[in-house]
């Protein structure tokens, strides 16, 4: 019978890192080295960042004058050329009335550049609200109403909307030599709008888009032609659209040219 010689395990070896050892004396030199690094750091910081001594102001000018944007950032202009917070600086101006965007930048040594973009009012909202070209809101009261914008109203939070809406009916009016005075949407979701010529236009809640669609291939060239004529036109119907005349009824020419245009209309009486 054989004996089985026992196996013996080899002890396992277990390398160990060793890191360099550093010599007290080199690391007394390195932390004295960050040390002169940082205090060079702080003293030319502190030289260089020297009070702030001019600013330039650009801009249209027309509604905010460089008076108004010096006084909303005076107390800012104190802390030094480097350390004036310039997004700070840039949100005061960007709050005041008119501002619509600006810009700051340092100039060596001791001057800040200031730009600035004045809001475009494309429409009146409301009874004294003014849009942008955008259809934003960004005054709620003003004391001045150009007459010539249009008037443009809705609920609150629908200012987007009811501008996309003039821009669109517009945008399909000028070619044929009309334009938009007045849009509103009620509280209801109806739309209505009225023509620099005094024409009515009544499109509803309903299929808005399909209507606003019909009246611009069809009733506007009606409009474009016989202006003159109409008092209104009511959009609100499923298979077409009528014309309220000026004078009650159409004439024999006016129904004529209706036929041979092959135009879609009612009459109101």
């Amino acid at each position: 019978m054989t004996r089985k010689q026992a196996r013996r395990r080899r002890p396992k070896t277990v390398r160990r890192l060793r890191l360099p050892a550093i010599p007290l004396r080199r690391l007394s030199v390195l932390a004295l080295a960050a040390a002169i690094v940082a205090l060079s750091y702080k003293f030319s910081a502190r030289v260089l960042d020297q009070p702030i001594t001019s600013i330039t102001v650009e801009g249209p000018f027309q509604r905010v004058t460089a008076l108004q944007i010096e006084e909303a950032i005076g107390d800012q202009l104190g802390a030094g050329f480097f350390s004036a917070d310039l997004r700070e600086i840039r949100r005061r101006i960007a709050a005041l009335d008119w501002i619509d965007g600006a810009s700051v930048s340092r100039r060596w040594p001791g001057r800040l550049d200031v730009e600035v973009t004045e809001q475009v009012p494309a429409a009146v909202w409301g009874k004294s609200g003014l849009l942008n070209t955008r259809g934003e809101l960004f005054v709620d009261n003003a004391r001045h109403l150009p007459a010539e914008l249009p008037r443009l109203q809705g609920p609150d939070g629908h200012s987007e909307d009811v501008a996309e809406r003039y821009l669109s009916l517009r945008e399909g009016l000028i070619p044929l030599g009309l334009d938009i005075r007045t849009v509103r949407l009620d509280p209801r979701g109806a739309w209505e709008f009225t023509l620099t010529n005094g024409i009515g236009v009544r499109l509803g809640r309903r299929d808005v888009d399909a209507r606003a669609g019909l009246f611009l291939d069809v009733a506007a060239n009606i409009i474009a032609s016989r202006g003159a004529d109409i008092e209104f036109v009511d959009m609100r119907y499923s298979n077409g659209f009528t014309v309220g005349w000026k004078n009650g009824k159409q004439t024999p020419e006016q129904q004529a040219m209706m036929r041979d245009e092959g135009m879609l209309a009612g009459l109101i009486e």
